[in-house]
């Protein structure tokens, strides 16, 4: 006869894993950067307001609390959408205030930026922020340093590393979940989620890779983190992913074009799938000791 406590034992409670919201919209995105110059943002048509509302409706729907990592330029022009997003009993981060890669910045600019962005946010949405994302997880070797600014700056957690290959940002060597990189006391970097398949490093996290890849294959990756490595996943996304009727940009290569544009009409049924398959919660709640 089984005890109430083997049960347990056999079958533990689910992981909780962290939903991640990065709330840009589809002019911002780095690589489109040279071709839609920061000085055109003002004369383009903004979708992301209503693309947050959908956001907002779906989780609440399924009951999932979330962290948005919101970009400071979205949150001077559209400071309703803040208030929804806390209002709504979600955690409030900073991805920076004009969507610069930390690799293009240096440690001055670096350090206004993410400074200004989080006092624009505890600003409008009236709660501290402690969570910080680079655009494009653009935070590696070569720039450790402003893991330090961030804790300079008042940001207890990093979600910025991203350990792959990739052309444009990965430190595949880094650890594959939370990690303080100066030891205890310093920032702690949470990194996005990889699977280590053949002796390498996949993605497991959201964004192109979700596009793409099958969903069911997107969820054996997320569920072998969860039993096999026995590791919280951190999944993110971004509003204009779920916007297949954004305007079209016509001077962007080939690739570009397939990264941006893949599956758009297909992403909104699969988060919906995600929210319904796994257990979700806010990043300070999961990683930080936040939760009330």
């Amino acid at each position: 006869m089984q005890t109430p406590a083997s049960n347990e034992q056999k079958n533990p409670a689910p992981i909780r894993n962290a939903m991640t919201i990065d709330v840009e919209d589809y002019f911002q995105v780095s690589a489109f950067a040279p071709h839609i110059p920061r000085e055109h943002w003002d004369s383009l048509p903004c979708r992301v307001e209503r693309n947050i509302a959908r956001i907002l409706a779906m989780l609440d729907e399924q009951n999932v609390q979330a962290t948005f990592f919101t970009l400071g330029w979205i949150a001077k022009r559209y400071p309703q959408i803040v208030r929804h997003i806390v209002d709504n009993g979600h955690e409030l981060a900073s991805h920076g205030y004009y969507h610069f890669r930390a690799t293009d910045q240096s440690p001055d600019e670096f350090r206004y930026d993410i400074t200004r962005s989080k006092k624009l946010l505890e600003d409008l949405g009236g709660q501290p922020v402690i969570g910080y994302r680079a655009p494009s997880f653009s935070i590696g070797k070569d720039n450790l340093w402003a893991l330090d600014t961030l804790q300079e700056a008042g940001y207890r957690y990093s979600s910025s590393i991203y350990p792959i290959h990739h052309d444009h940002y990965g430190m595949p060597d880094a650890p594959r979940f939370k990690f303080q990189p100066k030891g205890r006391g310093g920032l702690v970097e949470l990194p996005a989620t990889t699977v280590t398949l053949f002796g390498r490093n996949f993605p497991a996290s959201g964004g192109g890779y979700f596009r793409l890849l099958p969903y069911n294959f997107s969820r054996w990756l997320m569920r072998r983190v969860n039993h096999v490595d026995q590791q919280p996943c951190i999944f993110y996304f971004h509003p204009w992913e779920i916007d297949h009727e954004q305007p079209r940009q016509r001077n962007i290569g080939m690739k570009t074009r397939f990264r941006h544009y893949v599956n758009l009409t297909r992403t909104e049924p699969r988060i919906r799938s995600l929210l319904r398959d796994f257990q979700w919660g806010r990043m300070d709640h999961i990683f930080m000791g936040e939760e009330r």
